[in-house]
């Protein structure tokens, strides 16, 4: 039987949902989730392994309308996934409702794609059937998309079909990656993005905008690993926030990223966790050089 490998670039506005959906398609949590906008910041790769198919989805960041030189960046890597892309799947969100923001991205990412466009409407766990209609139809009118798919991402509805009409598209050719890889991202990055998610997880206003997770220190010691990471935040106000009163804060991001990444590594884990001010990192491009944004 003939194998089918390809690149499918996932696309949308913030907050449609589109790391849930990338986890969903590909089985596994390969990026990380919150409800905060903009939570991620790099294209990462999930991929998809079948007896004779190979698919690897692009998680890209929202794209809007940038502020600062971090939304420059953020919106050039979601041009990027979408260039060469086989197949684009644009995510909008049912909830929320479909549009100005969803019209931008399609005209700005999905328009010119020579290759299977798709949009995945997201959240109808949230809607009500009769609601679902309009924006289902909302949807079909920001341009001539092959397939429309209701979804969600959450409870895995419509995932099934998704991944049938994606696998369609794929062209033939040799899988891109081995055939036990799950994702692009090296681990260094991937412990970073879960102690940042667990930080969204407790933050609230600007301060989730301006957390940022370095790690200093990997080393595999006797039955455990030692990571030593960074929270790195633009103000001293901030800093506090983090830290929490007596530290409690900061404490129970450590506690939960620690859960999750001995799940990972499959190993006790030592985490230990400093905060740092790095003033106003968004908009320092040498700052994000050396984040790696």
């Amino acid at each position: 039987m003939t194998f089918r490998a390809g690149l499918v670039a996932v696309v949308g506005r913030p907050n449609t949902g589109k790391s849930t959906l990338v986890n969903a398609l590909v089985g596994r949590k390969v990026t990380i989730v919150s409800d905060k906008s903009q939570t991620t910041r790099r294209s990462v790769r999930g991929v998809l392994n079948e007896e004779h198919l190979q698919v690897v989805f692009t998680d890209t960041p929202g794209f809007h309308k940038p502020r600062n030189p971090l939304g420059r960046r953020l919106n050039d890597a979601v041009a990027s996934a979408v260039e060469g892309a086989d197949a684009v799947i644009q995510v909008v969100d049912a909830a929320a409702g479909v549009g100005r923001g969803d019209a931008f991205v399609y005209a700005s990412q999905v328009a010119g794609v020579g290759g299977q466009r798709l949009c995945a409407v997201n959240k109808i766990d949230r809607v009500r059937h009769r609601d679902l209609v309009p924006q289902l139809q909302a949807a079909a009118d920001l341009g001539p998309f092959d397939e429309i798919v209701p979804v969600s991402a959450r409870r895995g509805t419509g995932v099934d079909e998704l991944t049938r009409l994606v696998a369609a598209a794929m062209p033939e050719g040799p899988a891109l990656y081995p055939p036990d890889a799950t994702t692009d991202q090296p681990l260094e990055e991937q412990v970073a993005e879960i102690v940042r998610e667990k930080a969204l997880a407790l933050m609230r206003e600007e301060v989730p905008h301006s957390v940022a997770v370095t790690v200093e220190e990997l080393q595999p010691e006797d039955g455990l690993v030692r990571i030593e990471a960074l929270v790195l935040v633009e103000r001293e106000s901030q800093k506090g926030i983090v830290i929490g009163k007596g530290g409690a804060t900061l404490k129970a991001i450590g506690t939960s990223a620690r859960e999750e990444l001995e799940v990972l590594l499959g190993k006790k884990v030592f985490l230990s966790l400093r905060v740092k001010v790095l003033r106003d990192w968004q908009r320092d491009p040498r700052a994000l050089d050396r984040l790696g944004l």
